[in-house]
């Protein structure tokens, strides 16, 4: 049998990551092991505006997801939950934090995308599967893809023509 003390989460703040994060929670809680929640800070390129360039402010980036990983409870208190941000490419960071922390699972949501979604976009699920040392649990939520979480923006286009 696996012996499981240290389960990494990485997560996108997403429902379906909230699902795949309550599935490791169950499984903490069975195996008397802790979670790790790990957030990923993606860099963002500087944006120029004729003359001028705009830095994004990494800093700040890193204080929201700290912010919104302290929002974060484990459904059982019995969890030991460990928070940690990091910043560099998702997939990448993941393998690196697992190895780091001799995590003994990965559990982390997949957004199930497929065609042409996934050739463009690419799966950072999939890259942490090929490369990771230690078992990788990839959970698809039973969410349908086209739900948004409440505060995503909706855009819509009124066209000119009759």
């Amino acid at each position: 049998m696996l012996a499981l003390k240290t389960i990494l989460h990485p997560t996108d703040f997403s429902p379906r990551s909230e699902y795949a994060f309550r599935l490791a929670c169950s499984l903490a809680r069975d195996h008397g092991a802790r979670v790790l929640l790990l957030h990923v800070v993606t860099p963002q390129p500087a944006v120029s505006y004729g003359e001028m360039i705009v830095e994004p402010d990494g800093a700040a980036q890193v204080e929201q997801a700290w912010q919104a990983l302290r929002q974060i409870k484990a459904p059982d208190p019995a969890v030991k939950l460990e928070l940690r941000v990091e910043e560099g490419f998702a997939a990448a960071e993941i393998v690196r934090v697992a190895e780091e922390t001799g995590a003994d699972m990965i559990v982390l949501g997949t957004h199930g995308r497929s065609g042409l979604g996934r050739l463009l976009m690419g799966s950072v699920a999939e890259q942490v599967v090929r490369r990771a040392k230690c078992p990788v649990l990839t959970v698809k939520s039973p969410l349908p893809e086209t739900e948004a979480p409440p505060e995503a923006p909706v855009y819509a286009l009124k066209e000119d023509r009759p």
